[in-house]
């Protein structure tokens, strides 16, 4: 008595956090959920942004204390960023429907080395909520006494629950919600960069002097080479952080109308801002020559250096503003996991190498699996890394390297292979070729270098992902044979069974005419295919000619890979109605009634039940009819592998007492 109210509070609060369905006929639905670059710049460029965060202190870090590197190190890491962007605008011209590491390496080099990619980014893109959230915790308790450093964890966590939320909304209404944050943190941050040049513009030539005798006392301490050592090892050190810049191009199907010129302007806002703060933050930090302090970012004793000068409120009213608006927008830089994490899984799982159910959307259009299991593997991570952003850094890094490399790869082979036809492919080899060297360098020093820290928990983690990957694989195309298997027979023995069928019941039965009184079985199909037959045939066979009206229900499912344009939906309609006339004419051949239902959703069973009540009007004397795929051997992988919505209607109609028939489609014959 007391369920429906319960059912309808937990629907209630459904839509208050996560809001209601959107509806698919509306023909600008695209347009509303699509973001311009400016949005595209915050929802997928933060987390490039915001590792100036975090690169910036660990590249210092590693100069020790010869910080008057610091000014090639900060020029070394612009170019790269240059360098990398430009690489992955090529990328976005030569993919316009998405191309990030996963489609790139599996198109250019392999499926396979695309699957390592694809594992590699979708660990990296769980680091990137993970490591932007500690690094956001940390940015607001380096304003708090030590004593306080106990409920940062319980921030954190919090935090990522509160994404979670967001996303489950969708796109566009999470990257709105934070916009004025990031707004916020570049104008903090561009003011900050351009009061340390023009405070020390008075006595530039000062500055020019003591960085050229520092650098000249470090030749002569440690070496040329052992200068240059440095140099590169703090490089390589921070650029490894810098990473984001991939975002874009694995986030074109989000983008606004022409994408490809959109995430263009979005790579060019991005590449420019970033570099722009990490080369202001790096010299920065020389120039005030900042110190490491326990329990502080280094940006928190930079800003707190620069004011120190100011009025005391007017100072601490800074610092305060600035530490905030960079721990929202590291928040906000997890985004870049919930965008891109779940659409990677989903292009995967559409190729096999994954569960078929992560290509589901929901009624928000959003990939809710996706978007959960990102989700909680950052909760658990954080849980088990206590939130220490330094160790985050160095799983962090070597991941997203290992994708930018294989990608660079797969387009300077591309290049190569095309040059006859492609013109400009010297240019265009250049550039990924030399993005291609840096990237391997960055990744195999953070790999030597930081192996023994932690380095190997990261590369065991993508180990043990990509072998999992495989065995999904190998299952579904072990599933697949089978299906074309049973498909091969089913049409070997089609004219048979419809022979013998029109033989027995030639007498049963009658002219096509609809008679809603009449017994009729209503099947469920997915497309005009073995399974569908098979079930159609069943019940006449099974029933002795019982039924005379046949519905044929279907419900066109949009997922991640259709579901990117007012086209591509139309064509699922389309397609839809030429299979179900196919079923139809079948049971017109026999002399019963046919006709069909269907429309277009994300969810078979939510879209079940709203067809049914239309259904019941017609036809009140009906009987469902579905089928099931059978294994010899139920176990973990066919019970988390494939689809078992049948089941899902079986219930809801055993709720509203409506008979039901399951054929099982046994597979092991």
């Amino acid at each position: 008595m007391f369920a429906p109210k319960k059912i309808l509070s937990v629907k209630k609060l459904r839509i208050f956090f996560i809001g209601g369905a959107r509806d698919l006929n509306d023909k600008s639905i695209f347009h509303k959920i699509s973001l311009v670059a400016f949005f595209a710049w915050i929802g997928l460029g933060s987390d490039g942004i915001t590792s100036s965060c975090y690169g910036p202190e660990e590249a210092y870090r590693n100069l020790m204390t010869h910080t008057s590197l610091a000014i090639f190190v900060a020029l070394a890491t612009a170019f790269t960023i240059f360098i990398v962007s430009t690489s992955y605008t090529q990328i976005i011209k030569l993919f316009p429907f998405g191309g990030g590491g996963y489609i790139v390496a599996s198109k250019l080099l392999s499926p396979t080395v695309g699957m390592i990619s694809g594992c590699s980014l979708l660990i990296d893109y769980v680091l990137t909520i993970t490591l932007s959230i500690s690094s956001g915790a940390d940015a607001i308790f380096s304003f708090f006494p030590a004593e306080w450093q106990i409920f940062k964890l319980i921030t954190a966590l919090l935090g990522v629950i509160i994404l979670i939320i967001l996303n489950m909304r969708g796109v566009r209404e999470s990257v709105m919600t934070l916009t004025p944050i990031f707004v916020l943190f570049i104008l903090l941050h561009v003011f900050v960069i351009i009061y340390v040049f023009i405070s020390h513009a008075g006595n530039i030539g000062a500055v020019v002097s003591h960085t050229s005798t520092d650098i000249n006392y470090t030749v002569s301490q440690i070496g040329i080479w052992g200068t240059i050592f440095l140099v590169l090892k703090a490089y390589s050190m921070g650029a490894g952080t810098f990473t984001g810049i991939e975002a874009v191009s694995n986030g074109i199907p989000v983008l606004r109308e022409p994408r490809v010129k959109t995430a263009r302007k979005t790579m060019v806002l991005m590449a420019t801002s970033l570099s722009f703060i990490v080369v202001g933050l790096i010299v920065a930090y020389s120039l005030y020559d900042v110190k490491f302090q326990e329990g502080k970012t280094l940006n928190a004793v930079l800003f707190a250096q620069i004011s120190q000068d100011w009025n005391k409120n007017l100072s601490y009213s800074f610092v305060l503003l600035i530490l905030i608006s960079e721990a929202a927008l590291l928040f906000v830089a997890a985004q870049t996991g919930f965008l891109d994490g779940p659409r990677i899984m989903a292009n995967m799982a559409y190729d096999s190498w994954f569960p078929k159910r992560f290509i589901s959307i929901s009624d928000r259009f959003v990939t809710q699996n996706g978007i959960l299991l990102m989700g909680i593997s950052s909760i658990v991570l954080l849980v088990v890394s206590g939130g220490s952003v330094r160790f985050l850094v160095i799983l962090y890094s070597i991941n997203v390297f290992i994708t930018f490399s294989l990608s660079q790869l797969g387009m300077v082979r591309h290049w190569w292979t095309s040059r006859k036809q492609e013109k400009g492919w010297l240019h265009k080899i250049v550039i990924n070729g030399i993005g291609l060297l840096l990237t391997l360098f960055i990744l195999i020093t953070v790999i030597v270098i930081k192996f023994t820290e932690g380095g190997w928990v990261t590369l065991l983690i993508t180990g043990v992902l990509i072998i999992i990957a495989i065995t999904i694989k190998r299952h579904y195309y072990s599933v697949t044979l089978k299906m074309q298997k049973l498909q091969t027979e089913l049409m070997t023995n089609f004219n048979d069974r419809i022979s013998k069928l029109t033989k027995n019941y030639k007498n049963v039965f009658t002219s096509i005419i609809k008679n809603p009184k009449a017994k009729t079985a209503v099947i469920l199909v997915s497309d005009y295919n073995s399974t569908g037959i098979t079930t159609l045939l069943n019940v006449i066979e099974s029933f002795h000619g019982l039924y005379k009206n046949f519905i044929f229900l279907q419900i066109g499912v949009v997922n991640a890979h259709n579901f990117r344009s007012n086209d591509e939906v139309e064509k699922i309609k389309s397609q839809i109605n030429d299979d179900l006339q196919k079923y139809v004419n079948i049971v017109n051949e026999f002399g019963y009634f046919g006709t069909s239902y269907w429309t277009v959703k994300a969810d078979v069973v939510k879209a079940f039940d709203e067809l049914l009540p239309e259904i019941q009007r017609e036809f009140p004397d009906f009987t469902f009819f579905g089928s099931q795929l059978v294994f010899a051997q139920t176990n973990i992988l066919s019970r988390l592998l494939h689809n078992h919505t049948i089941n899902a209607v079986q219930k809801r109609l055993h709720k509203k007492n409506i008979k039901s028939v399951i054929f099982p489609i046994n597979l092991e014959n």
